[in-house]
């Protein structure tokens, strides 16, 4: 599904103006798995928005980083974090980059989101999800509150598409742990805990997924259209915010 962008940022009728930059910027990995999947993410970005100009940048491990990104890009630009809940990273890296130009705004992060939440549902058909099963939405967790409250948020929307119950673990930052969420939910007699990786690609944190002790876990969200609309959408939502400026 290709994505009409709205009329730029329309300060007028001056058609010479540049497209804005899409900076599609993600956690980073060591794990090259990953960055094929977050490569071939963003070239489904591409495909969604024709004619848009889309840079990737990094808030770790990889380069070049948003800072360096944020400063080499000509012209205006939408930072989209590829990222799927609040937390450090675009509280202070992303948004600190963001404020180094008047022509530059922050988009928030990917989820909660209704596309997401499809996405999950199918990752869990495809992994064989059953009557009787207890669904552990296992996210990559942060220290910061407001992340707490969007993956919560996540389960709010996959929880009605899903006959089985949905409870949060994470792998750090918060609790209960992804672990321990999987004992809870074997406690209260589920025949099999499904852990439904809330990650957006293959690295550390899906490996926490793994090794928390599900009887059955999902592959990680990836390279998936309806993951692409979502950045798409937030990159939309950032034009906006630059032609309110």
């Amino acid at each position: 599904m290709r994505v009409a962008l709205r009329d730029r940022i329309d300060r007028g009728s001056d058609v010479t103006e540049p497209t804005p930059t899409l900076i599609a910027c993600s956690h980073g990995t060591r794990f090259e798995e990953g960055r094929e999947e977050i490569r071939a993410l963003v070239e489904q970005v591409r495909a969604v928005l024709p004619g848009v100009p889309v840079a990737q940048a990094f808030v770790d491990v990889e380069e070049p980083s948003i800072d360096d990104v944020v400063a080499s890009v000509e012209g205006p630009a939408v930072i989209v974090p590829l990222l799927l809940s609040a937390g450090f990273h675009t509280g202070i890296d992303i948004a600190r980059a963001a404020r180094t130009r008047d022509d530059v705004v922050a988009a928030a992060p990917l989820g909660p989101h209704p596309l997401l939440a499809l996405t999950l549902l199918e990752r869990l058909q495809a992994a064989g999800l059953r009557a009787g099963d207890h669904v552990v939405l296992a996210a990559a967790g942060s220290s910061r509150p407001e992340a707490a409250v969007h993956v919560e948020q996540m389960r709010d929307l996959l929880a009605p598409l899903l006959s089985q119950p949905v409870t949060v673990g994470y792998a750090a930052g918060a609790d209960p742990r992804i672990a321990a969420a999987v004992t809870a939910a074997r406690d209260a007699g589920a025949q099999r805990v499904v852990s439904s990786s809330y990650v957006l690609a293959p690295g550390f944190f899906s490996n926490e997924v793994l090794a928390a002790g599900a009887d059955v876990t999902t592959a990680p969200l990836g390279a998936d259209e309806r993951v692409a609309r979502v950045i798409a959408e937030r990159y939309q939502t950032g034009l906006e915010a630059l032609a309110a400026r």
